[in-house]
């Protein structure tokens, strides 16, 4: 395996690595759960490497790719565990598709996923203020002005997802929890398939933002979502995984909720940032310890 750099301690061990190396050399049945924010096809750029699954050409030969995690992902999770990944659909441009609309990546991520065995668990619905992606994007549908111009080609905005997928078999270590630990109310808000209060700036680049934009994380995952599905999915002493390790968000909030953590990241100075956050985490989750 070729590791640029990496940071191991008894709480976590994470590499400036390629992640299908990463994960080919885990155990089988290792992984009590996964949840990640993958490269958004060929979307955004995130780094110049040939290895970065961002820089495919189009759908089909990020998929290419993908596939190959997905394979040691399924590997790796234990049985009746799961894998959570945060994705949206896509716009298409006139440009490169031909025509203005959206593309099905959150039904390309799940087919991908069952294609290797995985069962389709469970998806939410994470909702986002269309008045802040118009904003941010100036997408055609969300203008206002196309209300008055041809209103046929106006849109929703397109929410975020975070989608489950369960490998199949009997988990001999199931996870559970106390009326105290997992009240009803909290439950009842978790189990809407639609999260209306999400906070949206609740996010490592937020907290703790670099200079560099270089540095900074193009979307990393908010921090409510993550604490979400790893107080769902995941128990105390299980080993977190996530394979596009980014600045660290997963990382940071697993070991703060007393996981253990494993990551890959392929870009030098967003792994540099996610060890920052993962010492962080560590500081942090002693302060609270002394309370």
């Amino acid at each position: 395996m070729s590791i640029l750099d990496q940071e191991i301690t008894k709480d976590y061990a994470i590499y400036n690595a390629d992640c299908v190396e990463v994960v080919k050399n885990l155990p089988d049945n290792s992984i009590g759960f996964s949840v990640f924010s993958p490269p958004f096809s060929s979307l955004y750029v995130y780094s110049n490497s040939d290895r970065d699954m961002g820089n495919s050409r189009d759908d089909k030969e990020f998929f290419e790719h993908f596939q190959f995690l997905v394979k040691e992902l399924y590997r790796v999770i234990k049985p009746g565990r799961s894998v959570s990944f945060h994705c949206m659909n896509l716009p298409t441009t006139k440009s490169q598709h031909g025509h203005i609309g959206i593309r099905d990546f959150r039904g390309d991520m799940i087919r991908s996923f069952e294609k290797e065995g995985f069962i389709y668990h469970s998806e939410v619905v994470i909702w986002k203020d269309p008045v802040i992606a118009m904003q941010r994007t100036k997408a055609l549908g969300l203008l206002h002005r196309t209300i008055r111009n041809n209103s046929a080609m106006a849109r929703q905005g397109i929410p975020d997802y975070l989608v489950t997928m369960r490998k199949p078999g009997e988990d001999d270590d199931p996870i559970t929890n106390t009326h105290e630990s997992f009240p009803v109310e909290l439950w009842q808000k978790i189990a809407s398939p639609v999260w209306m209060d999400i906070d949206q700036s609740n996010t490592l680049q937020f907290r703790h933002a670099r200079d560099n934009d270089d540095e900074r994380h193009i979307a990393p995952l908010q921090l409510d979502v993550i604490e979400r599905a790893v107080m769902l999915w995941s128990k105390k002493g299980d080993t977190v995984l996530s394979p596009f390790l980014g600045i660290g968000s997963e990382g940071y909030q697993s070991v703060k909720m007393d996981r253990k953590f494993i990551g890959a990241e392929l870009k030098p100075s967003y792994f540099e940032v996610a060890r920052q956050n993962m010492k962080r985490a560590i500081q942090e989750k002693a302060q609270m310890s002394l309370f």
